[in-house]
């Protein structure tokens, strides 16, 4: 049977011509920024999104918890839509690393505007943190791959410079949303003080993510990231199928996001499916109706050897991948139709 991870996109696996150059990479000690692959992709990255430096790290969670730790000071508030995977998804850390608050806020499907955001902003009593950072994420992962174009950022970014906020951009599928926009990563870098993004989901690298910004940024991030155990060493290795994830599969994005909108279609057609939130990327949310739930519907698919995620009671989330093709989605979309039957 084939199987069929609709699970995540960090399901990846290198591909055999990113381990070749994962093999060949050249090595050193990456503590004394002394591993010139590691240099490399960091110099790449930063140059892509016109920023001075960026900084390797294990994960997007550590990209994000660094960059946090950087604009703001305790007492401090970051204000973010309630679906941000900071709030969701990294166990408290803003207020673990930085003890700062949150303030969380509502949007169509994670997507946030100037004008919420601008009335979220604390005035300056001494009884109320200070709002100092606004974190967007984009794609929004539970928005369902939604995304902020360029001139959907530009007023928030002016907001955030007229009241002396910094502003962050968690963009771990930000290549999923550059595929569809046709904007370009330097036209991004203009809009955000720092900017995270993912190697290890649709980019298909085993393992890493870069936080991007000014050279005094990166200096103090160096060290949070030592500070949070994210020194490495000769791991160059890694950071070559980073390199080789942003020179070959930045464009092929476009093909997972197809692929999900194919699936959308077909579940459009579908009795047993009700709402469909709107299939922007490579993410697709969508809900089941009675008898089915999330669990029963899972369990029929997974029999048929398709995986996918628990979004909630009845919600389901499939997301579309490098390793997921053609043939795949055709067989996923037979199967969905089958299980009317079950209905």
């Amino acid at each position: 049977m084939t199987h069929i991870n609709l699970i995540s996109d960090t399901v990846t696996k290198p591909t055999p011509e990113m381990l070749e150059v994962m093999f060949q990479a050249e090595v050193g000690d990456d503590v004394f920024g002394e591993d010139p692959t590691i240099n490399k992709l960091q110099q790449k990255a930063a140059e892509m999104f016109g920023k001075e430096a960026a900084l390797f790290c294990p994960s997007g969670t550590m990209t994000n918890q660094i960059a946090i730790a950087i604009h703001t000071q305790r007492l401090d508030e970051v204000i973010c839509h309630e679906y941000s995977h900071i709030y969701q998804y990294e166990t408290g850390g803003y207020a673990y690393n930085s003890n700062v608050g949150i303030k969380l806020l509502r949007g169509n499907n994670g997507i946030l505007s100037v004008d919420q955001i601008e009335a979220a902003i604390n005035p300056t009593y001494d009884w109320l943190t200070h709002s100092r950072l606004v974190v967007l994420e984009n794609t929004s992962n539970k928005g369902g791959g939604t995304y902020y174009t360029n001139k959907d950022i530009e007023p928030i970014k002016d907001l955030c410079k007229k009241r002396n906020m910094f502003l962050h951009l968690d963009g771990a599928r930000v290549f999923n949303a550059l595929v569809e926009t046709n904007e370009s990563p330097k036209e991004v870098g203009e809009l955000f003080d720092t900017i995270s993004i993912c190697l290890s989901k649709g980019l298909g690298a085993p393992v890493g993510s870069l936080l991007i910004g000014n050279k005094e940024q990166i200096r103090k991030a160096r060290r949070l990231r030592k500070a949070m155990g994210g020194g490495m060493r000769q791991a160059g290795y890694l950071a070559a199928a980073g390199i080789y994830a942003l020179e070959n599969n930045i464009n092929r994005l476009k093909d997972d996001n197809d692929r999900a909108k194919q699936l959308g279609k077909t579940l459009s057609t579908l009795n047993y499916v009700g709402d469909i939130r709107p299939i922007k990327t490579n993410i697709l949310i969508f809900d089941v109706k009675p008898p089915f739930n999330a669990d029963i519907f899972l369990k029929l698919l997974k029999e048929k050897g398709i995986n996918a995620s628990p979004f909630g009671p009845s919600t389901i989330r499939f997301v579309t991948h490098l390793e997921i093709t053609d043939s795949m989605i055709e067989k996923t979309k037979s199967i969905l139709k089958e299980l009317e039957d079950r209905f």
